[in-house]
């Protein structure tokens, strides 16, 4: 198996050693400790975003005057604002800095998170939530840079398989705030008071993190966005950019399926949404002990997994606790395979590091937007499980292919 080369027209990366950042008396390393909780905090608040509707779907109709499936698209909007941001701020976090970005996203996803609150229809709520996501897009390829350049070597590899972690157990942890929440505070009150946290996570991040590294050559602004051809067309990497997509739409359709298609009472619901948390939790304590393997056949491995696990929950018809422990399976297999993922897209981008992950990011979000609506065209879930191991299945060999293409 060959490695990829570097993107055309971006130079081989740095030395993974430790960086000589030339600010005045600022460590070569991040903090572990302090680093990874802010980022892990923040990475929840932030993806979380794209699925907190899911549960609200109904609150909201109710308000509008609208049927729940109509509003699935409040959950697109957000995912088309997500993946443009990530392509407008990842490539500017390679000029100008990963913490001068940060620095203005998160106020700015404080904002636009509280502006949701103040929608008036289905209409005006659509418009807001797709420039919340442009806002929040700020927060994941600067991150996952910052975590990739800053941070002791050894200790990245777990840094970046827990903040990964933390994108895909938002799905469940702001699933169940909200649905515990809707009822108490209103699902204008629970977007206040996420706003709210975002404005915490602005302060928390900025004081855990070091001044941003010097950057190599001014140029002019849209001279950050050069690589992205590159990257986008690479023979290697466009082949798991389309695994990312496919990947991600089968998270967020299994997720609103169940909402849907699931006849489920919400006791039933808030049970199989937490029944991923323990996989999110444990998965990223043994990914430490597969780095042997190269990062493309961890991920082609940990999808085939998801698909075998979608597939049985479709042969089975399971519910109860046999659908609680497939879903359980699948929800490993995706937290494994999405740091995997990360890295087989992020290790060829070199300098580019930050526009690489930001086209990472923008293939999350497309997945994340579409799923949705994979979800309502099925008529039932069973049959949206078959759908979804097939494409499982699908990106999985994607990255097989990509791992064999000559550099």
């Amino acid at each position: 198996m060959t490695s990829p080369r570097p993107a055309p027209g971006v130079a081989a990366a740095p030395s993974p050693g430790a960086p000589s950042d030339g600010t005045s008396g600022a460590p070569a390393h991040a903090p572990f400790g302090r680093t990874l909780t802010a980022f892990v905090l923040t990475a929840v608040l932030v993806s979380g975003q794209l699925y907190v509707v899911i549960p609200l779907l109904h609150a909201m109709a109710d308000d509008w005057g609208a049927s729940p499936g109509a509003l699935t698209w409040l959950v697109t909007a957000f995912g088309i604002g997500y993946g443009v941001g990530f392509l407008v701020f990842g490539p500017l976090s390679d000029r100008y800095g990963r913490r001068r970005i940060l620095m203005v996203g998160l106020p700015l996803a404080a904002l636009t998170t509280a502006l949701v609150a103040a929608g008036t229809g289905p209409e005006v709520a659509l418009a807001l939530r797709a420039v919340q996501g442009v806002a929040v897009a700020m927060f994941p390829p600067a991150g996952m840079a910052y975590l990739a350049e800053r941070l002791e070597p050894r200790r990245r590899v777990v840094a970046i398989a827990a903040v990964t972690g933390a994108f895909l157990a938002s799905a469940v942890v702001l699933q169940v705030a909200a649905q515990l929440l809707v009822d108490v505070i209103g699902w204008r009150g629970l977007f206040l008071a996420m706003a709210a946290a975002f404005a915490l996570a602005a302060l928390g991040v900025r004081a855990v993190m070091l001044p941003d590294l010097p950057r190599a050559g001014a140029g002019s602004l849209l001279s950050a966005y050069r690589a992205v051809p590159g990257l986008l067309f690479h023979r290697v990497l466009a082949l798991r950019y389309v695994a990312t997509v496919l990947l991600m739409v089968t998270f967020v359709a299994l997720y609103t399926g169940l909402q849907i298609h699931g006849g489920l009472s919400p006791a039933e619901l808030l049970t199989l949404r937490a029944s991923g948390l323990p996989s999110i939790v444990l998965v990223p304590l043994v990914m430490p002990f597969l780095a042997r393997a190269s990062s493309a056949a961890r991920a082609a491995s940990f999808m085939a997994a998801g698909a075998l696990a979608l597939a049985a929950t479709g042969v089975s018809g399971a519910s109860g606790l046999v659908l609680a422990l497939l879903l359980a399976a699948y929800v490993a297999a995706i937290t494994g395979g999405l740091p995997s993922m990360n890295e087989a897209i992020s290790a060829p981008a070199g300098p580019a590091r930050g526009t690489a992950l930001a086209l990472f990011s923008a293939a999350l979000a497309v997945g994340g937007s579409v799923g949705p609506q994979v979800a309502a065209a099925f008529g039932g879930f069973s049959t949206l499980t078959y759908g979804l191991a097939a494409s499982l299945l699908l990106a999985a060999l994607a990255v097989l292919v990509s791992a064999r293409r000559p550099a």
